[in-house]
């Protein structure tokens, strides 16, 4: 099984190129796919820092790079996206594909401890293994200039990845990000299905439960939330994780936007900001 990524398909988009690439993932146990975007480069010397980016519930490696426009500031700063898929596929688990926000495209960017779900480990896919294997087979990347970013599901996802190694990212941002998960639908039933009942494992992923432990944190994390978003209320719960970040002085801009929802409208309309907030922060 091939592990070395395999360019499966490119496009070229505002200078730069987006390119497809499929490998074998001994983390996850499966075929992956993941996407680059490169930016134009004016010298072979170059080196790109990279932006994670981590979608949300029922994304693919895809949807972010169709929708969301990122490419244009990303070609201008000059800076590499990288989007890896969202969880596990063509395992066949039972009950995988069962709902939309549980199992394939639901993987909640943490380690499943629960023997069904073992191979749901997408924490140290984009913590460890896809990083490394970037490191390893792309030379045009500079891997250890690093920051993430991510929608609803994959706001989660980067807020705890980021809050758990502040060593290996520089900022952090997101866009409605399910941002208390031990409190809310989509987070009881993918804890307690992935990680079992025992609530202090569920608060190693969860941004508001972590922040308090890291108060170190001198970049400013930066979200943003439509308040048309139907989710917003019952599910996201940002209110709660700025009043953790309060709590321990942690600097947080939290930008209600009005008559936003939750769609990739939303996220093309304010990308740009996203970037050249991660942007500044990988190039000081």
């Amino acid at each position: 099984m091939e592990i070395k990524p395999t360019e499966i398909g490119i496009s070229k988009m505002f200078g730069g190129y987006n390119k497809r690439y499929q490998h074998y993932s001994p983390t996850l146990g499966c075929s992956m796919n993941f996407h680059i975007f490169f930016p134009p480069s004016s010298s072979p010397s170059l080196k790109f820092p990279v932006l994670y980016w981590l979608s949300g519930l029922t994304c693919t490696d895809e949807n972010f790079i169709a929708k969301s426009g990122a490419q244009r500031a990303a070609s201008s700063e000059g800076v590499a996206l990288i989007v890896p898929d969202t969880s596990p596929r063509g395992l066949n688990v039972e009950g995988e594909s069962d709902s939309w926000d549980f199992g394939v495209g639901a993987g909640f960017y943490l380690n499943a401890t629960q023997e069904k779900w073992k191979n749901w480990k997408m924490y140290d896919y984009v913590v460890k293994e896809l990083p490394t294997l970037l490191h390893e087979n792309f030379p045009e990347l500079d891997t250890s200039r690093a920051s993430i970013f991510g929608h609803s599901m994959g706001g989660h996802g980067a807020l705890t990845i980021y809050l758990k190694n502040l060593d290996k990212y520089k900022s952090v941002s997101a866009f409605a990000p399910i941002a208390n998960p031990v409190n809310c639908p989509w987070g009881l039933k993918a804890f307690t299905n992935y990680l079992g009942e025992n609530k202090a494992d569920w608060e190693e992923y969860d941004a508001t439960c972590l922040v308090s432990k890291y108060n170190d944190l001198s970049a400013t994390i930066l979200i943003d939330q439509g308040e048309d978003d139907k989710f917003y209320k019952d599910q996201l719960l940002p209110q709660k994780f700025e009043e953790a970040c309060k709590k321990v002085n942690v600097p947080l801009l939290l930008r209600l936007q009005p008559g936003y929802d939750h769609s990739y409208f939303f996220i093309a309309t304010f990308i740009d900001d996203h970037i050249r907030h991660h942007a500044q922060a990988l190039n000081l």
